[in-house]
């Protein structure tokens, strides 16, 4: 069976360049038999803060909130919420993982930056004694795909 692709697309109009190169990057990886799944995250009103509402029931620590802590926590213990459940399990079904996205600022969009700190946690993404090739996703290929100017 082909690969499996999944495309974190950050832009907000389909016309614009970044909109072709997705659409061509869908139509010829599909032509080459992978299977393409797209996470358009302005179209899906992507929730690009970190925040409490993150976690699904109960806080590790109520006294004092740590965001990694508690994402981290809440992983294990499934707790994290419906949408960054749903976006960890394209990517653990992903081969390749293809990012696409204008440079804004030397960086990347708001909203792309909110997805990897959230759906990028401690346990899913990365543990602290797991690095580079004994890392969490070492079987993963990733592609930056970015537009200047």
């Amino acid at each position: 069976p082909g690969k499996k692709v999944l495309i974190v697309y950050a832009h907000q109009e389909p016309k614009s360049f970044n909109g072709s190169l997705l659409k061509i990057a869908v139509e010829e990886l599909t032509k080459q038999g992978c299977s393409v799944t797209v996470s358009d995250l302005y179209a899906m009103e992507f929730e690009p803060r970190a925040t409490r509402n993150d976690i699904v029931g109960r806080l590790h620590n109520s006294e004092a909130f740590n965001y990694g802590v508690e994402t981290w926590e809440a992983y294990k213990r499934g707790g994290l919420s419906k949408d960054l459940v749903e976006e960890q399990k394209k990517v653990q079904e992903a081969d390749l993982l293809i990012f696409q996205f204008p440079l804004f600022w030397f960086s990347m969009p708001a909203i792309l930056k909110g997805w990897m700190d959230r759906v990028l946690v401690q346990g899913f993404a990365y543990d602290l004694s797991k690095f580079y090739d004994g890392g969490l996703l070492q079987d993963k290929l990733s592609l930056f795909s970015f537009t200047t100017g």
